[in-house]
């Protein structure tokens, strides 16, 4: 599998394997195993978490549900939990704009321009299915160059009540 294939998937349908937004942590750590733990989002709370399978980025609410999932893109090349995408999971970055329309085209993955974040140097699009949206770095004088896809969240307020665990 190619990361357009990949990404694209995921713009149509809202999820890599078994991650999704709303999806519960047991069952992403039991499919894919330990993610790596880059930390908290907020310097005063443990939760929720930042957590990653290689480019993979996932916020993890204190409900030990998904809460927000992103494909980082703008490394050398892009790390993917192979269980989720097949083959080695590692996939060469770089993705032109024209290219990641021309995928989202060919996939019958309607898309619109992302007015908010379009801006100076960069540029977004969203996918219509899922909300997916691609954001672009426009380095001078070139084609704009994929930076991150991500998901949305499912706008859930979390009322899991664990005191003793989130501070």
């Amino acid at each position: 599998m190619e990361i357009l294939d990949v990404l694209t998937s995921m713009a149509k349908t809202g999820r890599l394997g078994p991650v999704f937004s709303g999806a519960d942590w047991n069952d992403v750590t039991a499919a894919l195993g330990e993610p790596w733990d880059i930390g908290t989002m907020s310097r005063n709370r443990k939760w929720p978490r930042l957590l990653a399978y290689g480019d993979l980025e996932l916020s993890v609410c204190r409900c030990r549900k998904v809460s927000l999932i992103c494909v980082q893109t703008w490394r050398d090349v892009v790390e993917l939990p192979p269980s989720a995408v097949g083959g080695t999971g590692i996939f060469p970055a770089g993705l032109k704009h024209a290219d990641v329309v021309s995928a989202l085209d060919k996939a019958g993955c309607s898309w619109e321009p992302y007015p908010p974040l379009t801006f100076g140097d960069q540029c977004s699009l969203t996918a219509i299915p899922s909300g997916a949206n691609f954001t672009f770095e426009i380095p001078e004088g070139e084609e704009p160059v994929l930076n991150v896809m991500g998901l949305p969240g499912d706008g859930h307020d979390c009322s899991a009540r664990t005191p003793d665990r989130d501070h």
